[in-house]
């Protein structure tokens, strides 16, 4: 089943979901992102994949949401990853060491198989 909502698409497969925000996840965009996230949690996400195709900049607000739905799905006893992340998306988790927390990819996969 797929959802779109004014600046993602979510596709769900039993209680795992994809998340494609529809541009740059930055302050501006977080408020809706993070109710989609919470949504997702609400149902009972198992593993939470978030395809960045669309996705040039995340800022620090971008960030901090992140590492929050990684924290929040993780308590849950589930699992969270990035796909398809540009090459300075990728440097730049790298350099906030956010790549230890939960996997992320310039290709794509899950949240439980994210190609490296």
């Amino acid at each position: 089943m797929t959802e779109q909502m004014k600046n993602s698409v979510v596709t769900w497969k039993d209680r795992n979901a994809i998340v494609r925000p529809a541009g740059d996840v930055v302050a501006a965009q977080v408020p809706e992102l993070r109710s989609t996230l919470r949504d997702a949690l609400a149902r009972g996400v198992q593993e939470m994949t978030i395809d960045f195709s669309e996705v040039e900049m995340v800022d620090s607000t971008g960030l901090g949401l992140l590492i929050s739905a990684h924290n929040s799905i993780s308590k849950a006893g589930g699992r969270l990853a990035v796909i398809h992340a540009s090459q300075e998306i990728l440097e730049l988790f790298r350099s906030m060491r956010i790549h230890q927390h939960f996997p992320v990819s310039q290709r794509g996969g899950t949240a439980s198989g994210v190609e490296q």
